[in-house]
C-alpha cells in the first residue's frame, strides 16, 4: 500500500531527527535570535520546532513555550536540549490539522522554516493567526521561491524541492493581511545551521504585529 504524502513527510522527519547529532545545530536561528529579545516575554507557540533549538532559546529568555512537531524523535531531542539549558517547554507531537488551540491564546508565534504542503500552508497560517492574541507578534523565516535555484546548485543548503512549499512576499501579505509589517523582505543569506542548512540560501523574513481588536 502506498503511503500518503503526510505519512511520508512524518517518516522523513523521524528518520532525520534520529541522528545522534542535532542536525540543525543547538543554536537558534539568527533572525529569530535578533528579533525575539526586542519584545517582552509572554506565551509563544513554536510550530515545526524540530529538535527545539528555537523553543529552548525562547524559554531561556523567559517565554512560556509551547512547541509542536510531527516527530517523536524531535521531541526527545528538544527535551534533552531543554534539560541541558535548565529550561522547560511544552512539546506536543502532532499535525496542526489535529492539534487544537484556544483562540487568542499566544502572545507570539515563531515560524522558523515551517514549510507546509501547498494545499495546507495558507489554511495553517489562518489557523495560527486565530490562536494569536490581538497585538501579538509573528517572527517568520523560511525559504523563498527563489531558493529552488540555489538548492539545485548546492543541495547542502537544504529546503523543500517543491516550489509550492516555498514562500513569496505576496503570499505572506495575503496570509497575514491584518498585520502591521515590521519587517518583510526577501534576502540571500549564508546559512550555517548544523549539517542540513549550509551555504547561500534565499529566504523570506517577516515580523508582523496582529491588529488590535477594533472597538
Amino acid at each position: 500500500m502506498n503511503q500518503s504524502w503526510d505519512q511520508q513527510y512524518k517518516n522523513h522527519w523521524e528518520e532525520r531527527y534520529k541522528d545522534h547529532e542535532f542536525v540543525y545545530g543547538k543554536d537558534a536561528n539568527m533572525f529569530f535570535k535578533e528579533w525575539l529579545p526586542k519584545f517582552e516575554p509572554g506565551s509563544i507557540l513554536m510550530p515545526a520546532d524540530g529538535e527545539g533549538r528555537n523553543g529552548v532559546f525562547a524559554a531561556r529568555l523567559g517565554w512560556k513555550v509551547t512547541s509542536f512537531d510531527l516527530s517523536e524523535a524531535g521531541q526527545a531531542k528538544a527535551w534533552q536540549l531543554a534539560k541541558e539549558n535548565g529550561v522547560v517547554l511544552e512539546y506536543i507531537v502532532g499535525d496542526l490539522e489535529q492539534i487544537q488551540f484556544e483562540k487568542a491564546t499566544f502572545d507570539a508565534i515563531g515560524l522558523v522554516y515551517a514549510h507546509f504542503s501547498a494545499v495546507k500552508k495558507s489554511i495553517f497560517h489562518k489557523k495560527l493567526d486565530d490562536c494569536l492574541k490581538p497585538g501579538g507578534l509573528i517572527i517568520f523565516e523560511a525559504f523563498s521561491k527563489s531558493h529552488l535555484t540555489l538548492n539545485k546548485r548546492n543541495p547542502k543548503v537544504g529546503g523543500p524541492k517543491d516550489m509550492d512549499m516555498l514562500y513569496s512576499e505576496a503570499e505572506i501579505m495575503a496570509d497575514f493581511e491584518n498585520y502591521e509589517i515590521l519587517v518583510l523582505e526577501e534576502k540571500e543569506i549564508l546559512l550555517n545551521e548544523g549539517k542540513y542548512h549550509n551555504g547561500k540560501g534565499s529566504v523570506i523574513r517577516f515580523v508582523g504585529r496582529k491588529a488590535a481588536i477594533k472597538i
